[in-house]
């Protein structure tokens, strides 16, 4: 079976690197003509470790990886420092965080050689799903014709954007800086999130010491900043320790600010012939519930489950493909469509704009349980690759 991958980040790679072992010829394509993942960090919960170990992948994961972070007390703070909401030791306990460029490097040495086309453009994908049209470093267009293609080309995904149904994009109202400290600093014990009145600090430990931070602020998607950095200290610099410390140990040069988006709708469907979306181009959420990629790579983990039974084939039956598919459409749909929901809701409840809103809010997180808190956690976290056995119920047929 012949595979393309459009996009290399790490929910393609997955896929990439999943469909392989599984025994399909993968090609992926990368418009960018060298990787430059951004330098910051990503929380890796169960679901997604569960996704890894499925793609073979989770030995290789933990080596880069620190559980510091969940031997820290997490939830949310107030600005003092004071604690508005606890989490449970138990909803924290199977959390990694990794620099995500490692976790990328990762992944492309997993790569088969020569299965990475970098400076290759995929303008589009036919309608059948499985005719791909490309432009490669000569700038010369041509098509590949595959069994499976997977859309795995971000946020902004091009082939998304062609099919009918696409909602296109709804701006949250809040934009993110983020940085990681060039030297460790003492976290003093916990980590997790602090919440404003429309701001929000979080942070976390990678594996060497150095800390993963985010700043999240209320502001116009277009707003101008010239010192990001300056307006990241004169929003959060008073704020408790070790915030003010985490900013002192970053590079300003390093601290990026993105605006902060999502589908503006669910999709009606994730799939158009034998082309498939994964990741960001099917379900973009907020950061919120730290779930885009942990989502991305379940994505990657349940299409490798439903295509393994025929990934070996040179030429798959057309019935074992299409159940495959549809399954995956299925399933995934299901499955991240109520995260998405959740991830904007919460968004939605840590930027609540009056001064009465948040008092509210922090009263109201106060009084909840953390038995209740680490219930709602668990249930996003805890999940398992299908089996595959239905795909494997259709008749297929070798050439």
């Amino acid at each position: 079976m012949r595979v393309a991958i459009v996009g290399a980040g790490i929910g393609g790679l997955c896929a990439a690197v999943g469909l392989q072992r599984a025994g399909a010829e993968v090609v992926v394509y990368e418009r960018a003509p060298q990787l430059k993942p951004v330098g910051s960090g990503l929380s890796v919960f169960p679901n997604g470790i569960a996704a890894l170990d499925s793609l073979g992948l989770g030995r290789r994961f933990r080596r880069i990886t620190a559980g510091d972070a969940a031997r820290l007390d997490a939830g949310q703070r107030r600005p003092d420092g004071g604690w508005l909401a606890r989490l449970p030791e138990d909803a924290v306990s199977g959390l990694r965080v990794v620099h995500r460029a490692e976790l990328h490097e990762m992944l492309v040495t997993a790569l088969q050689p020569g299965s990475l086309q970098l400076g290759t453009t995929v303008s589009g994908v036919r309608e059948d799903g499985r005719t791909v049209d490309i432009e490669g470093r000569d700038s010369r267009p041509r098509s590949e014709r595959f069994d499976v293609v997977v859309a795995a080309d971000g946020i902004n995904s091009v082939i998304r954007r062609s099919w009918p149904g696409d909602p296109g994009l709804r701006y949250s109202g809040y934009s993110s800086w983020r940085g990681v400290t060039h030297r460790p600093v003492d976290l003093l014990g916990a980590a997790g999130e602090t919440w404003g009145r429309g701001l929000r600090f979080g942070l976390a430990p990678l594996r060497d010491g150095r800390v993963y931070w985010f700043a999240v602020a209320t502001m116009p998607a277009d707003e101008k900043v010239d010192d990001e950095y300056a307006r990241v200290r004169e929003l959060f610099g008073t704020w408790h320790a070790p915030i003010p410390a985490l900013l002192d140990a970053t590079d300003p040069k390093d601290v990026f600010r993105h605006p902060i988006s999502d589908l503006a709708q669910p999709l009606p469907t994730f799939r158009r012939g034998s082309c498939v979306l994964l990741g960001d181009s099917a379900h973009a959420m907020t950061p919120d519930l730290g779930q885009g990629a942990n989502q991305a790579m379940e994505d990657a983990a349940t299409l490798t489950a439903l295509l393994a039974p025929v990934a070996r084939n040179e030429a798959p039956a057309a019935a074992a493909l299409d159940l495959a598919l549809a399954t995956y459409d299925r399933l995934r749909r299901e499955r991240t469509q109520p995260v998405a929901r959740r991830a904007r809701a919460l968004g939605a409840l840590a930027h609540v704009p009056s001064r009465a809103g948040v008092l509210l809010r922090n009263a109201v997180m106060r009084v909840t349980p953390p038995s209740a808190l680490g219930k709602q956690a668990k249930t996003v976290q805890t999940w398992s690759p299908p089996s595959g056995v239905s795909a494997r119920t259709v008749t297929t047929s070798t050439r």
